[in-house]
């Protein structure tokens, strides 16, 4: 069974070790016009960066904002600075150079995580992050999000398989952590689909990998298919079975970074349900321990 985040970076810092969801004023290809102006179909104005800080404030003034946020949670550990906002490559080198660095340099940063597209990492950048993963380890996140061509197609990801897969080789060979996206419940998948791309992600590199519920999210194109009747949710049951199938093709050295995600209540249409992530999360973890001890038992 793969490990879960907590554990796997307790083990590897020694210490419990938090996010700090940063926002470095970028953009999108997707939004800028280079491929598109509306962005993959189901992602927010804010570029999935809802929770970041805020990007009118240097990276070391977000840092301690971060580190506020959640200081009666975590009085003795240290923190990830997680470039979350939009696509965290797409930009001069010298000007991720520099927003790399600030956040490299903080002493209560033990790595950097860097959420990007594969088709935004040009030669110079994946220098700059090997150079950068020399002092700090760096965790380079991929939206992926389906391997199917049709769905890839309809959420207007703007790039194809081939490109995910040579990000990852060019990434692993300097040395580098993958984290791979993926989206479960896209509209006319199956949950085969679903598996497949889960089981094609952790077997092309990845050192690891977030599962994400579909949210529909005020403003996006996708509200729009949702509120005409043409986009289905998952309910909680139907979510915890397909991530209980999820789960079993995922092997021991790839780390499980997420099983489901919150969307930021002001701005959730659907599902509901996961508004409440305490009670999603407690279930999740009951369901998925109970169906991993069942699983070692008959190994043994």
């Amino acid at each position: 069974m793969a490990k879960y985040v907590n554990e796997y970076l307790r083990e590897r810092f020694g210490c419990k070790v938090y996010k700090i969801a940063l926002n470095g004023g970028f953009t999108c290809p997707n939004r800028d016009g280079t491929l598109g102006t509306g962005g993959c179909i189901f992602c927010s104005a804010g570029g999935s960066g809802e929770f970041a800080e805020d990007a009118g404030k240097n990276i070391t003034q977000q840092i301690e904002d971060g580190k506020r946020r959640v200081e009666a949670k975590i009085k003795e550990g240290r923190y990830i600075a997680y470039f979350q906002a939009f696509t965290n490559t797409y930009a001069p080198v010298e000007r991720l150079r520099a927003l790399y660095e600030e956040a490299i340099r903080h002493p209560d940063i033990v790595a950097l995580s860097i959420a990007t597209r594969p088709d935004c990492l040009p030669e110079e950048v994946l220098s700059l992050l090997s150079e950068m993963n020399r002092r700090k380890p760096v965790f380079v996140e991929l939206g992926l999000q389906t391997i199917h061509p049709a769905t890839a197609e309809y959420i207007r990801r703007g790039y194809d398989l081939a490109i995910y897969d040579r990000a990852v080789e060019q990434l692993r060979e300097r040395g580098l952590e993958v984290i791979t996206h993926v989206i479960l419940g896209l509209p006319g998948e199956t949950v085969e689909d679903m598996v497949e791309t889960v089981r094609y992600v952790c077997s092309g590199g990845a050192t690891g990998i977030k599962l994400q519920l579909l949210h529909i999210l005020a403003g996006t194109d996708l509200e729009k298919e949702y509120l005409e009747g043409r986009v289905p949710v998952l309910s909680e049951d139907e979510y915890i079975d397909i991530l209980k199938a999820c789960v079993r093709e995922i092997p021991e050295d790839v780390v499980i970074h997420r099983l489901t995600g919150d969307g930021d209540k002001r701005i959730l249409i659907a599902p509901l349900w996961s508004g409440d992530k305490k009670h999603v999360w407690n279930r999740i973890r009951g369901v998925l321990d109970r169906t991993v001890g069942r699983q070692q038992k008959k190994q043994h």
